[in-house]
């Protein structure tokens, strides 16, 4: 009788303990990566009355069971559902990481690793990658600093926002390509100018520039030039302004400079003389040698008219100089000059006075009372002063008699004679600004000319060196395509940065921040596009923009978790980098984990242990999902179900106990 109340006590507990189980599992529904658990049953100890005995065949007995009364139910195991995937909670933080797969993050409270499937991480004051709810670090791998790739080793911290990571370092652009079309009826590439492009670079220290060159036809339509013409730096000043140098030679070259010449007869171009030796009488208008006078509408309109008050007559006046030469001039303006540029005026014949032009839908505009003011205030007159209008006297309606003052710079050295000044232009002093000027020759920078033989009438041989620049670019006369660059089948060539240089005034500038920069030119062909070159010069290479790119330095604008675990910043100037790799724990037998509480587990020898170093989570196949969190396994209509039967089972077992209760009141009331 005793042996069935205990059983029914046995069975109570052993339900009560499902019902546990059931309970904690309902209650973690909602648990971030919980691994839901269940229960199984063993029957308890057997009180055997009778052993089992074997057929008797002196006998002709046969073998009897043996006769054993069980005690109960106890607890055989409780599992857990540790290697089911919890379905996915998307929560668009970057920091939230799901594991696919059997893995499991690994993480320490400083003294110990734990393991766990919540990737609910954060990163802390100190740039750490810890648990939101706990703040244990989330192991991995660190970057090796030689490579920049990941090292496998030991796991320790991971330390995101530290203050290497928050910078991206800047470098110095190495490459770049050119590409589109070089159209040769382009009326740029014959120009002086020529076709100019531009491109930004950078050094190593992270500032732009702006490098610009040109394109240029040579009389060949196979052929053309490229040079560099200047380099800006990031405010667009000249490198060559910027450092007080005499040309952007002296900062970088772009292919070797050669000369070419050419002898050619030329007759003076101005009113002048020749002594037969070295000088030149030139007889010029005051007008065609004032600096900043040659658009002043006015000084134009004298022409001749015009004479130096300061210095005297027969005075010199010296090139360059800045102060104390002053000119006079007069003239005479009709109403046709007036009522044109850039005075434009409207000459009233009713009344006989000038007005400005008129508003829109007006007559006439303001009445001109003063026509000495309204000049000087012209644009187009700036610089004059002392300016008096008076009416002509020669009875023509509308004629003025002006006549002004103007300060001035001259260009050259001149003797005043008469209202024209006489140059006496003497070699070989300048002798390339005074054959430009007297035999009108080309001003350019490239070009230099030498008389070699000068006749009596000033008819002069002279031979002009043109100083190349750049290097040629080639392309295949059948096809119109990109044969070379400074070469037949060259590819690139180089645009070179001196290491250092010297200014004008001695100062030695160091340029050692800049690398030089290869240009790819096979992209482009010469082909007709409608008189239009499409060229485009691109910083980076031809098959990968951001290899020699250069970049300023760089801000964090993000951080993302690959698949692989592997932590990657982004930068603001293009660049990415590598911070770091979550590494996972694999065990054996992880259903053996000891639950730690706080989603955490630890090892148990059952598990197998952590060696410590870990591994990479896609060797086994798993990945890694950022914005997400793994929610709970459990299944609800699963644990309901299992409620209901674990109610009845108690319910029975209650019922054993009673009905024993009854029984034994029974037995004791025979006494009765």
């Amino acid at each position: 009788m005793m042996r069935s109340l205990f059983s029914g006590v046995a069975g109570l507990k052993t339900h009560q303990t499902r019902m546990d189980v059931i309970g904690n599992n309902i209650a973690n529904v909602n648990t971030t990566a919980y691994k839901s658990q269940s229960m199984v049953f063993n029957d308890l100890l057997y009180q055997t009355t009778q052993a089992a005995s074997g057929a008797n065949a002196t006998t002709g007995r046969g073998g009897i069971n043996p006769r054993q009364i069980g005690l109960g139910a106890k607890t055989g195991a409780i599992s857990t559902a540790i290697t089911t995937q919890g379905s996915a909670q998307s929560t668009n933080n970057p920091w939230d990481v799901m594991i696919e797969g059997d893995s499991f993050f690994v993480v320490s409270d400083g003294s110990q690793n734990f393991f766990t499937r919540d990737g609910s991480f954060t990163v802390d004051g100190a740039g750490n990658l810890v648990m939101a709810s706990l703040g244990y670090t989330v192991m991995g791998w660190q970057v090796d600093p030689q490579t920049g790739d990941i090292r496998s080793d030991v796991v320790s911290a991971l330390q995101i926002m530290n203050a290497d990571n928050l910078t991206a370092p800047p470098e110095a652009t190495t490459r770049a390509y050119l590409s589109g079309i070089l159209d040769k009826t382009d009326p740029s590439i014959n120009s002086d100018a020529g076709a100019v492009r531009t491109f930004t670079i950078y050094d190593a220290q992270g500032y732009s520039y702006m490098v610009k060159m040109s394109f240029h036809g040579i009389g060949d339509d196979d052929r053309f030039r490229v040079q560099l013409d200047d380099i800006l730096d990031g405010t667009g000043v000249s490198l060559v302004t910027k450092y007080g140098l005499e040309n952007i030679n002296q900062i970088a070259t772009f292919g070797a400079n050669g000369d070419s010449q050419k002898t050619s007869v030329y007759t003076m171009d101005k009113d002048a003389t020749f002594n037969g030796t070295d000088t030149f009488n030139v007889t010029l208008a005051f007008s065609e040698i004032l600096e900043g006078y040659a658009n002043n509408a006015l000084v134009v309109a004298a022409g001749d008219n015009v004479e130096v008050t300061v210095p005297a007559d027969g005075g010199t006046v010296t090139a360059g100089q800045a102060n104390g030469v002053t000119v006079k001039g007069t003239v005479t303006l009709t109403k046709e000059q007036l009522q044109s540029e850039p005075y434009n005026l409207i000459y009233n014949e009713e009344d006989g006075k000038y007005y400005q032009k008129p508003a829109s839908g007006a007559t006439l505009g303001e009445e001109v009372t003063d026509l000495a003011t309204y000049l000087s205030g012209i644009g187009a007159l700036s610089g004059v002063k002392n300016v008096t209008a008076t009416p002509t006297q020669n009875g023509e309606a509308g004629q003025y008699d002006i006549s002004f003052e103007a300060d001035f710079t001259p260009t050259m050295n001149a003797t005043r004679t008469g209202s024209s000044f006489g140059l006496a232009l003497q070699m070989p002093n300048d002798e390339k600004d005074i054959l430009k000027y007297v035999y009108n020759l080309e001003d350019s920078e490239s070009k230099d000319y030498k008389i070699s033989y000068i006749a009596p009438n000033g008819t002069a041989q002279i031979t002009e060196t043109e100083h190349t620049r750049g290097m040629e670019l080639i392309f295949d006369h059948d096809t119109g395509k990109f044969s070379g660059i400074g070469g037949v089948g060259v590819d690139t060539a180089t645009l070179t940065f001196n290491a250092s240089t010297s200014s004008i005034s001695g100062e030695i500038i160091d340029l050692s921040q800049f690398s030089n920069v290869d240009i790819d030119f096979s992209s482009v062909n010469n082909f007709g596009n409608g008189k239009k070159c499409t060229l485009e010069f691109t910083p980076g290479s031809k098959d990968s923009t951001a290899i020699g790119k250069g970049r300023k330095i760089g801000e964090l604008i993000g951080v993302e978790i690959g698949q692989d675990g592997k932590i990657t910043a982004s930068y603001d100037n293009g660049l990415t980098k590598l911070l770091g790799q979550i590494a996972v724990a694999e065990f054996a037998n992880a259903s053996g984990l000891s639950k730690a509480g706080n989603n955490l587990y630890s090892a148990t020898q059952n598990s197998g242990e952590f060696d410590g170093v870990g591994k990479d989570i896609t060797a086994s196949g798993g990945s890694m999902t950022s914005g997400v969190l793994e929610m709970s396994n459990v299944d609800l209509s699963s644990e309901f179900t299992t409620m209901i039967t674990t109610q009845r089972g108690f319910q029975a077992n209650s019922r054993i106990i009673t009905t024993s209760d009854t029984l034994l009141e029974e037995l004791v009331n025979l006494k009765r």
